[in-house]
């Protein structure tokens, strides 16, 4: 069985609907569920093609967070998608699990707004989950919640395996007798073709986003000698303002804007080890230019500060992200 999940959020770190969804995927992959991540936000350019994801999929959940009106704009172009480009035979076939956490109001009339998509898509809604967090961490440390949304998630896998039938709706009425997309007499596979066109735009942008980043790799190759000197002064800088913490274990990534290779930092209570290039078992991925850190290792900035004025983007565990300015002593 395969399980796609899409979530709509803009994925910072402290919202609710990431770790519901975190939970969900390890019920399901305990259930030996194959299960697919689509964070829409990292495909904008491309969300038209998205719906041919789903033909891989017996059930899918849609997942987003309600931060001031509505399911969210990324979530809205996917289900956008999906009626102008995607397979409605086999949306017809797929069940759906909508999941809508809020961080104000209006967590309910999402879950129903997703419902109602999908039942107009002609696909087969299930039993949703939906709820309000005004603390993340309480949130997180409560039993009672987590229960709940191990118990939705063991619902879902129920119903795709018992392949449990529905009442008839009145939306699926009005899909048959008065919504239509336009008639373009295209098969499934030409829909396809069609939603990689429309975004095509966004693709050449991509492409020459990726040139240009090429570019910069291959004048780096030129200057290597002084890279690889920049590279071993922030290894010796983080070693020097290390600050032990008791109990506190963490990995960090930083992408560095100019540097070929991610910089890993690896705590472990009173145990530091800093080098370049990818590793495994990951806690925040931050992503930074050399100016920023460059004044947090100056001590004119905290990581805090950078992460608060945008000037560093992270995602991961908030409370470990802040662990940072305890760990290092720039000041």
């Amino acid at each position: 069985m395969r399980v796609n999940i899409y979530y709509g959020g803009r994925g910072v770190l402290d919202d609710p609907t990431l770790y519901v969804i975190n939970k969900m995927q390890e019920v399901l992959e305990e259930l030996r569920v194959t299960v697919e991540r689509y964070n829409i936000y990292e495909q904008k350019n491309s969300i038209a093609t998205l719906p041919q994801t789903i033909k891989d999929a017996e059930g899918i959940i849609l997942a987003t967070t309600v931060e001031w009106l509505g399911i969210g704009g990324y979530m809205q172009q996917f289900l956008d998608a999906c009626w102008l480009y995607g397979d409605k035979e086999k949306i017809s076939q797929t069940y759906m699990q909508p999941v809508v956490m809020s961080t104000t109001y209006g967590e309910r009339e999402g879950e129903i707004t997703l419902a109602n998509a999908w039942e107009i898509l002609g696909g087969l809604p299930c039993a949703g989950l939906c709820g309000y967090v005004a603390d993340l961490l309480t949130f997180e440390m409560n039993q009672d919640y987590s229960l709940i949304i191990e118990k939705k998630a063991e619902n879902l896998y129920r119903t795709i395996t018992q392949k449990m039938k529905s009442l008839p709706t009145s939306n699926q009425a009005v899909t048959k007798t008065v919504l239509r997309t336009q008639d373009l007499g295209l098969t499934p596979q030409e829909s396809e073709q069609l939603s990689k066109y429309v975004s095509n735009d966004t693709y050449v942008k991509k492409q020459k986003e990726d040139i240009e980043e090429l570019a910069n790799k291959f004048k780096g190759l030129l200057d290597k000698t002084e890279e690889e000197d920049d590279a071993e002064s922030y290894l010796a800088d983080f070693e020097k303002h290390f600050k032990p913490q008791t109990d506190f274990k963490a990995k960090y990534l930083f992408i560095i804007e100019g540097k070929k290779k991610p910089l890993t930092i690896d705590v472990d209570q009173d145990k530091l080890q800093c080098s370049y290039g990818k590793q495994e078992n990951i806690d925040v991925y931050a992503k930074v230019t050399t100016e920023v850190l460059e004044r947090i290792i100056a001590g004119k900035m905290t990581f805090q500060r950078a992460f608060m004025t945008g000037d560093l983007t992270a995602k991961g565990n908030f409370k470990t992200l802040r662990m940072l300015d305890d760990i290092f002593d720039f000041a």
